[in-house]
């Protein structure tokens, strides 16, 4: 999953293995975060069970929790491809494991004192990320900032509506940004953000 944090848990459930045996993943691709979530800030978790086979495939698989539809597809997806090492059927160990995986889609995955970074870019900087680049939103400088704002304290801080309306405010003024960072390129990124992200620096 780029620039985000997919922290699993895989829990037996309800089954014993004999001989400390563990499943052992072959192929268990994270979950891509949703563009259009991660762009507006929106974080959240899943709660997925399924069922491993002797062969390592993985079928029925069922959200148990889910905090947004995009979230739930993209569990699923990955879900769909994971593979595990494969093993032999016998009295100790079962045809097949049924397994409970939470999933959290995070955007704090940046260090939470990021804003000195942010402090230091210039937009010469932000002209380099985007000389290459069609879509401006996905920046790594912008994706930075978004993440800063959705850093623990800003969460446990700003209630949800507000820090996404700040997020949503920052996404609207990025072609501008981009724009005004062409023209003068000495000067700090951080001048070209609004005030109310400024102050949050």
């Amino acid at each position: 999953m780029r620039w985000c944090a997919v922290m699993l848990w895989l829990c037996l459930a309800g089954v014993s293995w004999a001989g400390e045996r563990v499943l052992v993943p072959e192929n268990n691709p994270r979950p891509e975060y949703p563009t259009a979530l991660n762009r507006a800030g929106v974080m959240g978790a899943v709660k997925a069970s399924f069922t491993v086979h002797t062969d390592g495939r993985v079928d029925e698989i069922t959200i148990l929790h889910s905090d947004h539809p995009e979230f739930t597809e993209a569990v699923r997806g990955a879900l769909a491809e994971w593979r595990f090492q494969p093993w032999t059927a016998d009295d100790e160990h079962s045809t097949k494991v049924r397994i409970v995986a939470p999933f959290e889609f995070r955007l704090d995955d940046t260090p939470i004192d990021a804003n000195k970074w942010i402090k230091t870019w210039r937009c010469s900087d932000i002209n380099a990320y985007a000389s290459d680049r069609l879509q401006v939103r996905d920046l790594l400088p912008f994706h930075y900032t978004r993440s800063y704002l959705s850093n623990v304290f800003f969460v446990r801080q700003l209630p949800e509506a507000e820090r996404l309306a700040l997020i949503a405010r920052f996404n609207r003024l990025l072609p501008s940004i981009v724009q005004r960072c062409g023209t003068f390129p000495a000067t700090r990124y951080m001048r070209m953000l609004p005030e109310e992200i400024r102050v949050l620096l």
